[in-house]
């Protein structure tokens, strides 16, 4: 299966799961649940959400995790702050990553959006350095749109 195809059948899941559902708590936990799952080679998945000028750690799969992050500071905050996605190959050349887990390499999040603002992320951290490619990028942009639609 190409990757264009599996995110094609991901992102069907996405939507499936969160289908008629709008509390978006649990919708970002059944994401995490199956990204997590579905993922090869990731180590953290899950949600920062937005509270005035910080993240703060909502629904996820892995590790023990950072509680707040200011925004602007680390990839998280940089792209809540910018509200541009954050591939990032080699997470120790980021000036001012912050390092929940040690064992992280590589780092994709994307900014969700709810009525033209960022509310969230979606943070994914691989143990592998340059695990994610643009066509890891294209097909989570696609998966988080599915998400922004459930937001109420």
């Amino acid at each position: 299966m190409s990757k264009a195809d599996f995110y094609q059948t991901l992102n069907a899941q996405v939507s499936a799961i969160i289908a008629g559902e709008t509390d978006s708590i649990a919708n970002m936990a059944n994401i995490s649940a199956l990204l997590f799952d579905a993922l090869d080679e990731v180590n953290w998945v899950g949600f920062y959400r937005r509270f005035d000028e910080e993240l703060v750690l909502g629904p996820f799969q892995g590790k023990v995790a950072c509680i707040r992050i200011p925004l602007g500071t680390g990839v998280c905050g940089t792209a809540a702050k910018t509200g541009e996605v954050q591939r990032i190959a080699d997470v120790h050349q980021f000036s001012g990553h912050i390092a929940c887990d040690a064992a992280s390499n590589a780092e994709i999040v994307l900014p969700v959006r709810k009525e033209g603002e960022v509310v969230a992320v979606l943070d994914i951290d691989s143990t592998r350095f340059e695990r994610f490619d643009a066509d890891d990028q294209s097909g989570l942009e696609a998966l988080v749109k599915t998400f922004e639609s459930s937001l109420v």
